[in-house]
């Protein structure tokens, strides 16, 4: 029940509620993102390892916390709609604005292009792989012809690929040397504003995702869908930010290693872990596939602008822009019934 039930379920409180939330979430993860930040700097950690681990992990802290909840409240097809949604959201409308905003564009590098980039082309892929495993070794055909059961065995496949990628990530500490003097600050403090962000977070997610199902419910609109839009948007929200105001700065390595660590993030990590807690869930890959064939084109789109000139132009961002407004008009096809690709469990 949202709010415990103390207040009239009704789709005006719903949609009052969504807001509200998104604006804890959004405060939650400036605390969050703020001293992980702070933190990283103090422990010394390369810039491109800030970008890509500790500031995407932060936040893409309200993802995690959208799987987990809806891996408790039963309703598991949300949250991962929420992170496919959030990642093809953070692969085009993020530098989109990042771009647009910026006054000489986003740089980029040879690192993100060739190890971010690419590595998170795999993360999307080790994803499929699990997916298909699941529909042919373990399938379920009273829930369709495509469905299969992720168990706890397959969700280690993408767990593996991230330590792999942490251990990648690993490297570049060894070989890293900070010349750089580090500011004084109060560790205990930053930690304290750490745990206050992830509990935050925690506490609007769960409220959000209650009033997403209800509205849901009342208006009619499946509950994969609803978190491909609704949640996703709502969750990207800290990314947008603080690859944006990263973007302003100059910062394009930050900027855009935030997009690709966090996509890597919760392909590899938010989706099983949600499976861990599950125990055996169900995936659609008529679903599915649709979804990640998206993801890979946006992946691709990105990877290609990004390496003309290694910049991001005001151009290049304006046209990931309208590729996410064709998706979202395909998504509202798809919730009227005019298309039919995608068939939800």
């Amino acid at each position: 029940m949202v709010l415990a039930g103390v207040v009239p379920q009704t789709p005006s409180v719903f949609i009052l509620v969504i807001l509200g939330a998104t604006g804890l979430v959004w405060v939650g993860t400036g605390w969050l993102e703020g001293a992980a930040e702070r933190l990283s700097t103090h422990y010394g950690l390369p810039p491109v390892v800030q970008g890509s681990v500790v500031v995407a992990i932060g936040s893409s802290f309200p993802e995690f916390a959208s799987v987990v909840v809806t891996a408790s409240n039963g309703v598991f097809s949300m949250g991962i709609g929420a992170i496919v949604g959030s990642a093809i959201f953070n692969i085009l409308v993020i530098p989109a604005l990042s771009g647009m905003l910026a006054q000489q564009g986003v740089e980029s590098n040879r690192d993100i292009v060739y190890k971010e980039a690419q590595f998170y082309m795999i993360a999307v892929s080790a994803l499929v792989i699990t997916f298909a495993l699941a529909v042919i070794y373990i399938p379920a055909p009273d829930r369709g012809a495509f469905v299969g059961m992720i168990t706890r065995p397959l969700a280690a496949i993408p767990l593996f690929v991230y330590v792999l990628y942490l251990f990648i990530q690993w490297q570049e500490v060894s070989d890293y040397t900070d010349n750089t003097a580090t500011e004084s600050i109060a560790v205990g403090q930053q930690w304290g504003r750490l745990i206050a962000g992830l509990v935050a977070i925690l506490i609007a997610v769960e409220q959000m995702v209650g009033a997403v199902e209800g509205l849901g419910s009342i208006i009619g609109i499946p509950e994969f869908l609803a978190g491909v839009t609704i949640i996703a948007a709502a969750t990207s929200l800290p990314d947008t930010l603080v690859s944006v105001r990263a973007a302003r700065s100059g910062d394009g390595t930050t900027s855009l290693g935030n997009v690709l660590g966090s996509n890597t993030f919760d392909l590899l990590v938010v989706i099983p872990i949600g499976v861990l807690i599950v125990g055996t869930v169900p995936v659609n890959f008529a679903t599915a596939v649709p979804m990640f064939g998206i993801l890979t084109l946006a992946t691709v789109l990105l990877f290609t602008v990004l390496r003309t000139d290694l910049t991001l132009t005001q151009r290049e961002a304006y046209i990931l822009g309208v590729a996410y407004a064709v998706f979202i008009i395909w998504i509202i096809a798809e919730s009227a019934g005019v298309t039919g690709i995608l068939r939800t469990v």
